[in-house]
């Protein structure tokens, strides 16, 4: 299982060598698929990452029919469980973006909400959790600089 993450990593780090993000977005309209684009691109990224790390994942972009939210990433690291927000964003050279500061209360009380739905609906009684942050620095040319925060949000919102 980890040759196939090791793999899965190093194809995506090799296409991503230039960036995630397409840099031939022409209006304002394109600019939000661009955008969207570049997220997918980034959970992509991030997936693969967290995968050659030893991570097995259950569920990605999971989120609950009757409710507002999503979890990007939902798997197991060891024994905890992980819930997993990924946030991609173009970075200006000489400056990180600083994306783990860009989660508000609002969207912390979600994904805690989220994670909640998640357990009732998968059966999950007793295990460690936590909630992690993926931040992914994408400097247009340049392959993505990733940071893993784990633990970075409290379950409490």
């Amino acid at each position: 299982m980890a040759i196939l993450a090791r793999i899965g990593f190093a194809i995506v780090n090799w296409k991503s060598r230039h960036g995630l993000r397409d840099d031939a977005a022409a209006n304002e309209g394109e600019n939000k698929l661009q955008a969207l684009r570049t997220g997918v691109r980034g959970e992509t990224y991030a997936y693969w990452y967290l995968r050659r790390l030893g991570y097995v994942f259950i569920a990605r972009n999971y989120a609950p029919s009757h409710a507002k939210g999503e979890i990007d990433l939902g798997g197991f690291d060891g024994d905890t469980l992980a819930f997993v927000e990924v946030r991609t964003r173009a970075a200006v050279e000489g400056k990180p973006a600083l994306l783990e500061m860009s989660i508000t209360r609002e969207k912390h009380h979600v994904l805690v909400r989220t994670a909640h739905y998640f357990l009732r609906e998968r059966h999950v009684k007793e295990c460690p959790l936590r909630f992690d942050v993926v931040a992914i620095d994408n400097y247009p040319g340049r392959p993505p600089v990733v940071r893993l925060h784990k633990a970075a949000l409290s379950p409490q919102a």
